[in-house]
């Protein structure tokens, strides 16, 4: 189905936050450098694949997690036209120790690329493991601080989104942002990707403000805010709060204390329509956020629910594009394709959210669409590309 592209508080807080907690920290890293070389494979036999999910640790959420993650990719192998995958998959516990044992054991059991493991420590120990074997990792996290050397993350990260919507932004003809983040470390690597897109696109961050993670810390930083917003004539206010956190208190105290979205444009580094009561929040009107391609996302989840009787998890789809990805590679590029070099072929592919590509320095690139959210409804107003080096790139 997909190939090769041709040249409730805790609740709440795990339906939105666990693409930011896929970024515990790790204490030894890989090395940025050139692409891991990787593993032969034989054309004419099944690909060995080694899935590394959080099982068998005692969360049921991590349980929930673990089987999504290998329903998606069962159902990737099914859709592959022409290449047979042999799947094992090995429980990490979501525990890093456990996730380097299970890797190794994969590897002596013949695995020539590891999908997985979720977590950033996780998913560097494994990395950090494998490496002397020369196999590759393909991991769900989104940390980019843990990516390179024989390790790619698979999560879409804070770089790829805020360069998305400043980009679009400058179109729109913003210019002048206050950068508004939690002092924690999400916060801190968000604020950092801002910046980055901000001086990228040939805009001018203002102010930058940052603020305890706790309400009183939101509270105490909402007139700083405003602030540095009016003394630096901002025409945007780029958040990286999501549901979970800042964001419903932001949007109301905002607008109250005469920094309404009138005024600056409202910006979300986080997605803003998850879950579905964040878009009954006057505030987030009219707000920019960046998310995958809706129709192919809505395809998917379709896909998924028919098979299995409930619906993905939100990141299942990364081990869907794991597989893809894979599965496309053995078909077109034989015994070389688990090789950094074609992992990180030019042309990308195309996943559950739409296209994204693998890059040498172990981050990705996904196409994303920037939506608004008017009347309490998603709305589209920049749709996602659909090949790499147009708009939207």
């Amino acid at each position: 189905m997909f190939a090769v592209l041709s040249s409730a508080r805790k609740v709440l807080w795990r339906a939105v936050a666990l693409l930011s907690i896929l970024w515990l920290a790790a204490c030894q890293t890989v090395g940025i450098g050139s692409p891991g070389g990787g593993q032969s494979i034989d054309p004419a036999a099944p690909v060995p694949v080694a899935l590394l999910v959080p099982r068998g640790g005692g969360n049921a959420g991590d349980d929930l997690l673990a089987q999504s993650l290998e329903n998606a990719a069962r159902l990737a192998i099914a859709d592959l036209d022409g290449v047979a995958i042999d799947l094992r998959v090995y429980g990490t516990a979501g525990n890093a120790a456990q996730a380097q044992q299970s890797a190794l054991q994969a590897v002596s059991d013949g695995a020539r690329i590891i999908l997985g493991p979720v977590y950033a420590e996780s998913a560097n120990a494994v990395a950090v493991a494998v490496a002397p074997r020369n196999v590759n990792v393909l991991s769900f996290s989104n940390n980019s601080t843990i990516a390179g050397g024989n390790l790619w993350i698979l999560g879409p990260t804070f770089q790829n989104t805020a360069n998305r919507l400043v980009s679009y932004a400058r179109g729109q003809g913003k210019s002048r942002y206050v950068v508004v983040h939690a002092n924690n470390v999400a916060g801190q690597l968000g604020n950092q990707a801002i910046q980055q897109a901000v001086s990228g696109n040939g805009g001018t961050v203002v102010g930058t403000v940052s603020h305890e993670f706790s309400q009183s810390g939101v509270v105490n930083a909402v007139p700083q805010i405003v602030s540095a917003a009016r003394s630096g004539n901002a025409d945007a206010i780029f958040m990286t709060a999501n549901s979970a956190g800042a964001l419903p208190l932001l949007s109301q105290m905002l607008p109250e204390a005469g920094l309404g979205p009138d005024v600056a444009q409202y910006i979300g580094l986080t997605r803003w329509d998850i879950p579905a009561q964040t878009l009954d929040l006057p505030g987030v009107q009219g707000g920019w956020f960046a998310m995958p391609d809706p129709n192919k996302t809505a395809a998917f989840r379709s896909r998924f629910q028919a098979a299995n009787g409930s619906a993905p998890h939100p990141i299942a789809g990364l081990a869907y594009d794991g597989i893809a990805a894979i599965g496309a590679l053995a078909k077109s590029r034989g015994r070389d394709a688990l090789t950094g070099a074609a992992l990180t072929q030019g042309a990308g592919f195309q996943g559950t959210g739409g296209i994204f590509r693998l890059r040498p320095d172990g981050t990705n690139q996904r196409g994303l669409a920037v939506a608004t959210i008017r009347n309490k409804q998603v709305v589209v107003i920049d749709p996602a590309p659909t090949a790499f080096g147009g708009a939207g790139f």
